[in-house]
């Protein structure tokens, strides 16, 4: 539960940063493997999440509610720590 808590809090971190004019943005990755981007849209309070796949794809997931969009994260960290 403690992780699920630690991507909450970095998603927050990401709606309070101040606007300058940049797309804040987080990488989360397992044992130095980048699985996803995470960018933070103020002007539509969404977020995009960008899964990095096996064969070099990636694909892009709107998400308009942190919860769902932590959600996500965590269980593509799981998938690969399983």
């Amino acid at each position: 539960m403690s992780q699920l808590m630690g991507i909450i809090q970095r998603l927050k971190t990401m709606q309070e940063t101040q606007d300058n004019g940049e797309v804040p943005q987080r990488f989360f990755e397992v044992n130095g493997k980048k699985l996803c981007q995470v960018k933070y849209f103020p002007s539509t309070d969404t977020f995009e999440l960008e899964v990095y796949g096996s064969d070099k794809k990636t694909n892009k997931y709107p998400f308009d509610d942190i919860d769902i969009t932590a959600i996500e994260i965590f269980e593509l960290l799981q998938e690969e720590n399983d």
